[in-house]
C-alpha cells in the first residue's frame, strides 16, 4: 500500500473528442510525475494506456484505461477515455468514478460534437468540470484564433469559463492568471484575467464578495475557499492551456489537479437510489473509511491472463482483500481474492482501497457493470440513477462462418454485451437473424474484430439495419376463430378483440397495455394469460414489416371456448391472429429514427452541407460560428438517410468535417419507405 488517504485522492476523467490529443497528454503527465521513463507514441503503439490491439491499429482508444500518478502530494487517477463518436459510451460510463471531468480541445479545431454532448452530461450528473485546451504550440499561430476559441467557449458554456492559466511566447509556455497579476500573455494583459476569475468566484460567497467590493484584498485561502465552491457548484469552469507535445503547461495542469480539483470528501454526492414504499428515494455516501464499503462497478472487461475483470470506485468505506460483499440485492456475499490497482494493462496487486480508490477485483461472475457492492444491509436495493446514455441505433445483422464459430459465438456476443451498456444484442423471430446494434458502423465493426481477436469467433455480416418500429394510427377491431381437430381431443379457442394508439406514447413510457374487458366468462380468466402470450409474439415480430410494434392498447372483449378442446396454446393461435387481423384494419404506419446531428465544418462548407441535408429529408436546427473560420451546424434527419454520412462528410469537406449523432424521437415514414419494407417482409408461415 502507499499509504495514502481519500483526502489525498484526486479522480479526473479525460475527455474530448477524437485526436484532441487526450492519451498523448496523460502519456507527457506520466511522464511528467516520473511514473514511466519514456513517453509512448500513438503512432508506435506503446503508450501506457492505449493497449489493446485494436487501439493500436486504429491508432485511437477504444476503451477507458485507468492510470495512477502523485505530484504535489496528491495521489491523481486519471481515467483516459475514447474520443470517437461510436465509442461516446464508454466515456460516459467513468463519470460516477469521479470528482472532476476534464473536456480536452484541439486549439487549432476548438469545440467539437462530443465535447459539447460529454459537457452536457457532466452537468446533468452535477460533476465539476475544467477544460483543457491542448496543442497551443503549433496548432495555432495566430493568437487572434486563440481569442475566438476563448470567446467561442464561453458563448457555448458560458461565461463562468475562465482561464486560470494563458498561453505565452506564442504557445511556448503559460503564465498564471488565478495567482498572478504581472505579465503579457499571448491573449492579453494577465492583470484583466485575474480580475476576471477572481470577480466570478466571489459571487458564490456573500461575505468575501461584499468585502471585494469594498476594496478589501481578499486572502489566498479565503479565495482559494471560493474556487472550490464554484467549482462543485459549477459556477466556474477553469481552462487550462497546454501542450502534451512540448511540455508547455503541464506542470500548472497537474499543479490544478492536486490544488484545486476536489477529493472524495468535497466532491458533489453521486445519485444512488433505492426504493422506500415503492418511491424513489436518494442515498448519499460517505466518504470515509470508516464506514461499511458500498462501491459502484463502472466498467467490465475481459482480461487474457486474469479472466473477468471489475473495475470499480469504492465510494465509502475500505474494501480489503478477503472481504465478503453482497453484489445488488443479493443475499450471499461474494468473497473478493484479490484487489488490483490498474496502471494501463497492468495490474498491480494490493491489500485494501480507501474512499475515493478505483480498483479491480477478479473472476466474479455475479458482478456486472452498474452493480453496488457493499457491506452487511447497507446497499440492499440500492443502484445508481441511470446513465444518460447514447442510444444504439445502426444495426448489423451476424451470422457464424463456421460450425466451430457457432458454438461459441452467444457467449462472446453476452461478453460483449457486459463490457458495453451501449451495444445491444436482438434475435429477431421474423427473419431468424441475430443483430447488433451500436452507435455507428465502426462502433461494430470493432465488436466484430474484437469476436474474433478475444474469442476466436467469425462471423460474417450483412448491411445495417434500421431500427424502424410499427404501430397503429387508428382503431380497429379483429377477430379469429382458431379450431382444429385430428382425432381425439382438438383444439378451440375464439377471441374478439379491439386495437387502438396508446393516447400519450413518449420515449420512456409504456409502449403497450392489455386489457381485460371480457365478461359472463366468455373466456375463463386463465386463457387469457395465453392470448396475451400470442399478441405479445406480434408485438415482437412485427405485423406489416417484421419490426417491433409499439404504442398500441389492446381490449380483449369478447369470445368463445370449449370446454374439452379449448387449451392455451388454441388460444396463444387466436390471439396472435385475432390481433394480426386487427392491427391491418387499424391504418398500421411504420416508424423510422430521427437522429440529432452535430456537424463541425468550415464555415464556407455550411452552403454544401445544408444543401446535402436538405436532399436527405434533414432539417436545418440551427448554426453557430466557432473559432478557426469553424461552424457547428445543427440538425435533424432520418437515420436510414444518414448512415454512411461519415465518409460522406469526409468528401464533401475534404476530410475536415466531423461529426457526432444521437437519437431524438420517432416519425412517421413516408409511404415510399414504408412500402418498400413492407414489399421486402416475408412474415413466417401460420401453423395450423
Amino acid at each position: 500500500m502507499s499509504g495514502h488517504t481519500t483526502t489525498d485522492i484526486r479522480n479526473v476523467a479525460i475527455v474530448g473528442g477524437a485526436g484532441t490529443g487526450k492519451t498523448t497528454l496523460v502519456e507527457a503527465l506520466l511522464l511528467a510525475t516520473g511514473t514511466i521513463m519514456k513517453a509512448g507514441r500513438i503512432e508506435d503503439g506503446n503508450t501506457v494506456c492505449d493497449h489493446d490491439p485494436i487501439a493500436k491499429e486504429l491508432m485511437h482508444s477504444v476503451d477507458s484505461s485507468v492510470v495512477h500518478m502523485k505530484h504535489g502530494g496528491a495521489e491523481i487517477t486519471l481515467v483516459d477515455t475514447p474520443g470517437s463518436p461510436g465509442f461516446m459510451g464508454k466515456a460516459i460510463t467513468v463519470f460516477p468514478a469521479v470528482e472532476t471531468v476534464a473536456v480536452t480541445l484541439d486549439s487549432a479545431k476548438g469545440i467539437d460534437p462530443v465535447a459539447r454532448r460529454l459537457m452536457a452530461v457532466a452537468e446533468n450528473r452535477n460533476l465539476p468540470c475544467m477544460i483543457i485546451v491542448n496543442k497551443i504550440d503549433h496548432a495555432v499561430t495566430d493568437p487572434g484564433e486563440l481569442e475566438m476559441l476563448l470567446a467561442s467557449i464561453q458563448e457555448t458554456f458560458g461565461g463562468i469559463c475562465r482561464p486560470i492559466n494563458l498561453p505565452t511566447g506564442n504557445g511556448s509556455g503559460v503564465i498564471d492568471c488565478y495567482r498572478g497579476t504581472q505579465g503579457t500573455s499571448d491573449l492579453g494583459a494577465v492583470s484583466d484575467f485575474h480580475t476576471g476569475i477572481v470577480e466570478q468566484i466571489v459571487e458564490v460567497d456573500e461575505e468575501t464578495l461584499n468585502a471585494y467590493l469594498s476594496g478589501q484584498e481578499v486572502d489566498e485561502a479565503h479565495l482559494h475557499s471560493c474556487f472550490e465552491k464554484a467549482l462543485r457548484e459549477r459556477h466556474l469552469i477553469p481552462i487550462c492551456f497546454v501542450s502534451a507535445k512540448s511540455g508547455a503547461g503541464l506542470k500548472e495542469l497537474l499543479d490544478a489537479f492536486a490544488n484545486l480539483c476536489p477529493n472524495p470528501t468535497e466532491g458533489n454526492p453521486r445519485p444512488f437510489e433505492y426504493e422506500e414504499n415503492g418511491e424513489a428515494k436518494l442515498w448519499q455516501a460517505t466518504a470515509d473509511a470508516s464506514q461499511p464499503a458500498v462501491s459502484h462497478v463502472f466498467k467490465v472487461t475481459s482480461d487474457p491472463y486474469v479472466g473477468k475483470l471489475a473495475i470499480f470506485r469504492v465510494h465509502q468505506g475500505t474494501v480489503r482483500k478477503e472481504s465478503h460483499p453482497k453484489v445488488d440485492d443479493g443475499k450471499k456475499p461474494i468473497r473478493i481474492a484479490h484487489i488490483f490497482r490498474l496502471q494501463g494493462s497492468k495490474h498491480i496487486e494490493v491489500d485494501q482501497l480507501v474512499a475515493g480508490d478505483i480498483g479491480a477485483t477478479s473472476k466474479i461472475d455475479d458482478v456486472h457493470f452498474n452493480s453496488v457492492l457493499h457491506d452487511g444491509e447497507i446497499g440492499e436495493h440500492m443502484h445508481l440513477r441511470p446513465l444518460p446514455l447514447p442510444v444504439p441505433m445502426f444495426g448489423l445483422a451476424v451470422e457464424a462462418a463456421n460450425r466451430a464459430a457457432e458454438a461459441k459465438m452467444g457467449e462472446a456476443l453476452a461478453k460483449l454485451h457486459s463490457e458495453d451498456p451501449t451495444l445491444r444484442i436482438e434475435h429477431v423471430p421474423a427473419t431468424g437473424e441475430t443483430v447488433l446494434r451500436g452507435l455507428d458502423e465502426l462502433h461494430l465493426r470493432t465488436k466484430i474484430r474484437m469476436l474474433k481477436d478475444r474469442y476466436a469467433v467469425d462471423v460474417t455480416s450483412k448491411p445495417p439495419r434500421i431500427a424502424y418500429k410499427e404501430t397503429i394510427t387508428a382503431r380497429a377491431d379483429g377477430h379469429h376463430r382458431h379450431k382444429k381437430q385430428s382425432g381425439g381431443a382438438g383444439q378451440f379457442g375464439e377471441v374478439f378483440l379491439r386495437v387502438e394508439p396508446m393516447p400519450v406514447f413518449e420515449r420512456g413510457g409504456p409502449d403497450f397495455e392489455f386489457v381485460d374487458d371480457t365478461f359472463g366468462g366468455s373466456i375463463p380468466k386463465q386463457f387469457l394469460p395465453a392470448i396475451e402470450k400470442g399478441i405479445r409474439q406480434v408485438l415482437l415480430e412485427g405485423a406489416i414489416a417484421g419490426y417491433p410494434m409499439t404504442g398500441v392498447r389492446v381490449s380483449v372483449y369478447d369470445g368463445k371456448y370449449h370446454p374439452v378442446d379449448s387449451k392455451e396454446v388454441a388460444f396463444v393461435t387466436a390471439g396472435r391472429r385475432a390481433f394480426i387481423d386487427a392491427i391491418l384494419k387499424a391504418k398500421p404506419v411504420l416508424l423510422e429514427p430521427i437522429v440529432k446531428l452535430e456537424i463541425n465544418v468550415p464555415a464556407d462548407h455550411i452552403g454544401t452541407i445544408a444543401g446535402d441535408l436538405s436532399g436527405k429529408r434533414g432539417r436545418i436546427q440551427g448554426t453557430d460560428m466557432l473559432a478557426g473560420n469553424m461552424s457547428i451546424i445543427r440538425a435533424e434527419a432520418p437515420l436510414s438517410e444518414v448512415m454512411n454520412y461519415a465518409n460522406q462528410l469526409k468528401s464533401m469537406t475534404g476530410g475536415v468535417g466531423t461529426f457526432v449523432m444521437e437519437y431524438s424521437h420517432d416519425e412517421t415514414a413516408p409511404s415510399t419507405v414504408r412500402d418498400a419494407e413492407v414489399a421486402r417482409f416475408k412474415p413466417r408461415p401460420e401453423e395450423e
